[in-house]
């Protein structure tokens, strides 16, 4: 109760006791998700909290979330809601780096790795949230930085050889020391949640998210040495494109962000509890890993 007012109740603030004051929303760049959208604006009017998305995503599907700027929703956010596939929940993740939401994964369409729940279920993980029942899960990030600019990723970041370009060669060097060349069609740095992405369909290891560290991932290897290599999360890591190599594109979470030159040193630095994401104890990595990589043979032994 504020001050000594006798005016009644219109003087008398209920401070909200649950997790959830601001729900961010971030959609999927084609498929419409406007009715859960809107279910998730009715759940938050019930309970006296607001729904704030991404001002050009807003007016894409004409909702009721109050339109906003990127930055905006990571200041305010308490939680952030991906409504879509992977590449929307990392999309999430890189908004809420440097936030303090965590963000809850909703699958929409085929099933995402990283999804928490399904649509039917959204409603009531919001309820658990909102009630404190749930546990979060740090994930780290990858930064490289490459001549003037510089980009940080959830996945990996990518050394990718150029069509009509020789193929990529590139040397490794770990705490300023030559370790590895690799000449191959790519090079992957991928942390841990990416090594189920494309570091994986290299043939790169499946590694925990609990892992802290890199993974340094040949594509379609040229050379005598083609197996990953796994750094710790303190070891400073460059990659220098060697004078034979052709001219490379850089992606970020498979975003093209840029190009090196043969002589172009990119260098990566792991970026600890990044983002966080949602749990509800519902299904652990490795039941997640087993689903979206249709893992199958010694698990399924009689």
């Amino acid at each position: 109760m504020t001050g000594g007012s006798n005016s009644g109740l219109a003087d008398i603030e209920v401070p909200r006791m649950g997790f959830i004051g601001t729900v961010g929303l971030v959609l999927h760049p084609e498929r419409t998700c406007a009715p859960i959208v809107e279910a998730v604006v009715r759940w938050s009017r019930a309970r006296g909290t607001k729904v704030v998305g991404l001002a050009a995503e807003v007016a894409r599907i004409g909702c009721d979330a109050i339109p906003v700027e990127a930055e905006e929703m990571t200041t305010s956010a308490d939680l952030m809601i991906s409504l879509g596939g992977d590449g929307t929940m990392l999309r999430a993740m890189r908004l809420a780096t440097g936030g303090h939401a965590p963000v809850l994964g909703v699958n929409v369409g085929r099933l995402g790795f990283l999804a928490e729940v399904d649509i039917p279920e959204l409603p009531g993980a919001l309820d658990a949230i909102d009630a404190h029942r749930f546990t979060v899960e740090a994930r780290s990030g990858v930064h490289a930085r490459f001549g003037d600019a510089q980009e940080t990723a959830l996945n990996d970041v990518v050394l990718l050889r150029s069509p009509g370009h020789k193929s990529a060669a590139v040397a490794v060097r770990v705490q300023g020391e030559p370790f590895v060349a690799y000449t191959a069609d790519a090079v992957v740095v991928a942390t841990p949640t990416g090594s189920t992405a494309y570091s994986f369909s290299a043939g790169g290891p499946i590694v925990s998210p609990n892992a802290e560290g890199l993974l340094v991932t040949p594509v379609a290897p040229h050379a005598a040495f083609n197996r990953s290599v796994f750094l710790s999360s303190g070891e400073r890591l460059e990659l220098e494109v060697l004078p034979h190599s052709g001219d490379l594109a850089v992606e970020a979470d498979g975003r093209l962000v840029g190009r090196v030159a043969p002589g172009g040193v990119v260098e990566v630095t792991m970026l600890p509890a990044a983002a966080h994401v949602v749990r509800l104890g519902r299904t652990t990595f490795y039941q997640r890993a087993q689903r979206k990589l249709r893992l199958t043979g010694s698990a399924e032994h009689g």
